[in-house]
């Protein structure tokens, strides 16, 4: 009996946490950078969790992000200056579009 009910209580617990899990939804960020060669990277940062995307054509992405407030750092590539976006927020099952960002020279 003893060892049912342990088991039945694992089982319970089990379930909670798939449930649980189930509810966190994900986010995102985009954006695209002009002109299309003006950039070498992007990276976002929130703590100190940083993650870097692809630009491909001058667009970049990130998904399966958590909700909060992230900062964006875009390096540039020469003439073209490094570029820092602050409190950027994702929201739950929502992406973030930056739109077009252009770097200076």
């Amino acid at each position: 009996m003893k060892k049912l009910s342990i088991f039945l209580s694992l089982i319970v617990i089990l379930s909670i946490g798939l449930i649980a899990m189930k509810n966190i939804r994900l986010g995102g960020i985009m954006g695209k950078i002009a002109p299309l060669d003006a950039a070498s990277s992007v990276s976002i940062v929130s703590g100190t969790d940083t993650l870097k995307a692809q630009i491909n054509q001058g667009v970049f992405g990130f998904t399966n992000l958590k909700q909060g407030v992230y900062t964006i750092w875009i390096k540039g590539n020469a003439p073209y200056k490094d570029t820092m976006i602050e409190n950027v927020a994702v929201k739950d099952s929502a992406t973030t579009d930056l739109g077009e960002i252009k770097l200076l020279q």
